[in-house]
């Protein structure tokens, strides 16, 4: 079996950086044979080679901690208080990716110093390429000011606000969330392991239609490779996929505590598709799974293998570039959802949802179990 790395053309080694590799996707997808994939599991790695990969790198619950302290430490006594919550408090449940008031300790009463260290622990959550993607959704704040005339009582890139729940340690559970307009980035540790979700990214405008910035695209990877997909479909699997004419407008799970939609899941089985129509699925999944650091990437590549064939993709809305549109993919185990209907479909919504485990649910269950049989 040949390394994980050199099966998925779609990531290129881009440079090394104190022994750790550091990836990049690429806008295309990895295409490899889906009949590959069946006999060695979906996105599976080679034995041995994951400890390669990471034998000099710092796992990702310990960098957490020292990002989250040495952020704390640089505050002071009323900035603190702003920004910690014990565990068990409710607002560790109460995400949301629109602008409104919220707790927490936001970017613009912070100095100088004290911004680079959040800005830090907000990096140990997400890839290189995730990172990107958070801090120019954070930008186009400022692009949205000056559309809607705003004084930057509302759209400023600096209301982003981050709050830490519990004392963070290697051991022990604790988290912490980034989030602002359109971010939303949930993390629980629990004796050292780390689940991400709910995990929201959105983007206004999709595009940006003038200006010296004309053109960017913050999410492009996750509505091109949708496109492709649904187009790579034949006209009979186009109708079972698209269930709805007119796109959902919103997200269907919202902002709610738990991804759970109603009944069985609707669209196109993954086990109907062909080798070429399975990978362009593949591809579109792994710009999710990519958001986030190698190691926590690895644990959603685990729910994908999982998954197999027990995948299915749903579309609403029409299928021309410029028109509204909405897609998930549902497995057991998550679920991704995008839109992009508002403003003229120039304004997408997307996340990455643990069926279960958002909020590290999974995780707490499990230590709660193992806590009351050690006992």
């Amino acid at each position: 079996m040949r390394p994980f790395d050199e099966r998925i053309p779609a990531l290129r080694l881009t440079k090394q950086m104190r022994g750790k590799k550091v990836f990049c996707m690429k806008r295309r997808s990895f295409l490899w044979s889906s009949a590959a994939l069946v006999s060695m599991g979906v996105l599976g790695r080679g034995a041995g080679h994951a400890d390669n990969i990471h034998s000099h790198s710092v796992p990702a619950a310990s960098l957490m901690t020292e990002c989250a302290n040495r952020f704390l430490a640089a505050l002071d006594a009323n900035q603190r208080a702003k920004a910690t919550f014990s565990f068990s408090a409710d607002e560790r449940l109460n995400w949301y990716y629109i602008p409104r008031d919220r707790k927490g300790m936001p970017l613009r009463e912070m100095t100088p110093y004290q911004k680079h260290l959040a800005s830090a622990l907000l990096a140990a959550g997400l890839s290189q390429t995730g990172y990107i993607k958070a801090v120019t959704i954070m930008s186009l704040e400022d692009v949205l000011k000056v559309m809607e005339n705003d004084s930057g009582e509302v759209r400023n890139p600096e209301l982003y606000y981050f709050s830490v729940f519990g004392t963070p340690s290697d051991t022990g559970q604790w988290g912490y969330r980034v989030e602002g307009h359109h971010l939303s980035q949930n993390y629980t540790v629990v004796d050292g392991d780390v689940v991400d979700g709910p995990s929201f990214f959105g983007a206004n405008p999709a595009q940006i239609q003038e200006g010296r910035r004309k053109g960017l695209r913050t999410l492009a990877g996750e509505d091109d490779l949708g496109f492709e997909l649904i187009h790579a479909l034949g006209e009979s699997q186009q109708k079972v996929a698209i269930v709805a004419p007119v796109a959902y407008r919103e997200i269907l799970t919202g902002a709610s505590r738990k991804a759970a939609l109603r009944g069985q899941p609707s669209g196109l089985s993954a086990s109907t598709m062909t080798v070429r129509q399975f990978d362009a699925l593949m591809a579109l999944i792994e710009e999710y799974a990519r958001n986030v650091p190698d190691e926590m990437a690895e644990r959603r590549i685990a729910q994908i293998n999982k998954a197999g064939r027990n995948i299915y993709f749903a579309w609403s809305g029409g299928i021309g570039r410029s028109d509204p549109h909405y897609y998930r993919i549902q497995t057991p185990s998550f679920l991704i959802e995008l839109d992009d209907t508002q403003d003229d479909a120039n304004h997408i919504h997307s996340v990455w949802r643990e069926m279960t485990g958002d909020f590290g649910q999974d995780l707490l269950t499990q230590h709660y179990e193992t806590s009351h049989h050690s006992h």
